[in-house]
């Protein structure tokens, strides 16, 4: 009697692992939207960082998430540390990223198109590991706000550098450095003017002592952090270092790492100031306006990360549907599975190429007075539409796994758990629509590069014509607070729709009807048209 019959370990129809694969070479919607936002010279470096992320970067992930960063507090003979370490393979995606731009192309190579490239860069580099997306937002982020006070000109060149220094040691002893952030305390959240920690002038100028707590503080093994404190005139903007100009480590003390629900790889912190060192960036009382040019691209970073995530889940159905099979045919080729696919290829299509387009609003922006006005209010629209969106594209593409998608090996649960931060980060849903509003009513030049940004694609579809016209009769009448996330929601869909038609990309007639039609549904896989459908999964084989 043959042995097999007693054998009951077979591995059948499931699929193989996730390959690695080149994330800019199979995603046409990014390789198009980099093209028509004027970032086609850097598509060489783009190409061989979407190797990177959807191969070593991907490997690296799981040992990064798996062994957690640890604080340590104080050495053996209780002195105080107060530094985090990190799984070496932290450290290589680091490493990697910085090297390849992702922090400091924008300021390394200005010229047109760099904005584009590096928020191409970003939304790669989530898809492999997004944890270190954090300090490298920020890092990129920063350099704007440094560069207003020449004393700091060897910040800003470090920061744009692309090399990348673990090493606590002070500035001057590396090539490059990374910058955090730390302006949430607790009594305030995103009421950062109710801000407690107090900064004291100095008897040099430009130098205070800052006393106080930071409830989230982001990255602390950085070099440096943005931070906002109360000094006599006000609400200010401070430069505060790791290390102190005279060689001493600052009064920096980590209280506790956060234990997040996600994110794992990336250090959050509380912290205490006990008299640290600080270096005031602008006037005092202006720390609010000194702080907006970075908020306004970490926002778009959430919105590139986002879209990241939604591409990464879509794949990762993608990959699981064609190689799992059900009732006699794969997943894949069943009709209600093709429509829900095809719906998350709709929505990953819109959500990168409004994120690009805002990219290429903030790369022109120094030159073109629509782009400037338009990225100001397009960024809070988008950062509240695409980041609401990615956790409901997460649930939908991990449900396609059935239950494998629970099961921590097939990588699901990490994106659902990645999901919501960028929803949270940099201003929740709420307060996006409430700058949406403050900048429509306040800022008349916004609501006219809306308007005409909107009224170029007009003419294309019989379904944004309408939506449009209704969005701008409401937009003639008062903006109510309540009525918020309506109208954002209405105008968001708006620009992801203007984007696609005046693009001429081929789904843009089936997700403006899918999305702006009368009879939009709420869930994944409600398309009626057989043709659209298949038109979207046709953008998934190359």
């Amino acid at each position: 009697m043959s042995e097999d019959r007693f054998q009951t370990h077979h591995v059948d129809n499931q699929p193989p692992p996730f390959p690695a694969c080149n994330l800019w070479a199979d995603d046409p919607g990014l390789r198009e939207a980099v093209v028509r936002e004027g970032g086609l010279a850097f598509s060489g470096r783009l190409e061989a960082y979407g190797a990177l992320a959807g191969g070593r970067l991907l490997q690296l992930a799981d040992d990064a998430h798996r062994d957690r960063p640890r604080l340590i507090a104080y050495d053996a003979y209780g002195r105080r540390e107060d530094r985090v370490a990190f799984n070496a393979a932290y450290h290589e995606v680091m490493g990697t990223a910085i090297a390849h731009g992702v922090a400091g192309l924008s300021w390394a190579q200005p010229e047109p198109g760099a904005h584009v490239a590096r928020a191409a860069l970003s939304y790669l580099h989530y898809q492999g590991e997004p944890g270190s997306s954090c300090p490298l937002t920020m890092t990129h982020a920063a350099v704007p706000v440094l560069q207003r006070e020449t004393a700091l000109h060897e910040w800003t060149v470090k920061a744009a550098a692309p090399h990348y220094d673990a090493r606590f040691v002070p500035i001057d002893a590396k090539q490059g450095i990374t910058l955090g952030m730390g302006m949430t305390e607790k009594q305030g959240g995103s009421d950062v003017r109710s801000n407690s920690t107090l900064a004291t002038p100095l008897a040099a100028a430009g130098e205070y002592a800052l006393v106080g707590h930071k409830w989230f503080f982001s990255a602390p093994m950085s070099d440096g952090f943005l931070v906002l404190a109360q000094a006599p005139g006000g609400l200010s903007c401070f430069l505060l270092p790791r290390w102190r100009p005279d060689g001493r480590v600052n009064a920096l003390r980590l209280l506790r790492l956060k234990d997040k629900q996600g994110d794992w790889s990336n250090a959050s912190s509380e912290v205490e100031f006990e008299n640290a060192w600080a270096f005031l960036i602008g006037e005092e009382g202006r720390g609010v306006a000194t702080i907006l040019e970075m908020v306004m691209l970490t926002r778009l970073d959430c919105m590139l990360g986002s879209a990241g995530l939604i591409r990464m889940a879509l794949r990762r159905a993608l990959h699981h549907t064609h190689h799992r099979s059900a009732f006699g045919k794969r997943l894949v080729d069943q009709p209600l599975m093709r429509n829900v696919l095809a719906d998350l290829v709709l929505e990953s299509e819109a959500a990168t190429a409004l994120a690009l387009r805002v990219a290429g609003a903030v790369d022109r922006a120094p030159r073109d007075a629509h782009d400037a006005a338009l990225a100001r209010v397009a960024t809070a629209i988008g950062k509240f539409w695409v980041c609401k969106r990615a956790s409901l594209v997460a649930a939908e593409a991990q449900e396609c796994f059935g239950g494998l998608g629970y099961i921590e090996e097939s990588q699901m649960p990490r994106l659902f758990r990645q999901s919501p931060l960028n929803a949270i980060w940099e201003g929740c849903s709420n307060i996006q629509c409430l700058d949406v509003l403050r900048a429509l009513g306040r800022e008349p030049e916004t609501r006219t590069a809306l308007m005409a940004e909107l009224g170029q694609a007009a003419g294309h579809s019989a379904h944004f014509n309408a939506a449009l016209a209704e969005a701008d009769a409401r937009l003639q009448g008062p903006l109510e607070q309540a009525d918020a996330r309506r109208l954002v929601e209405t105008l968001a869909l708006l620009l992801q729709g203007a984007t696609l038609l005046r693009a001429g990309h081929p789904l843009a007639e089936s997700w403006c009807a899918s999305r702006l039609g009368g009879g939009r549904q709420s869930c994944f896989g409600s398309l009626t048209s057989a043709p659209a459908i298949e038109a979207a999964l046709a953008r998934t084989e190359g």
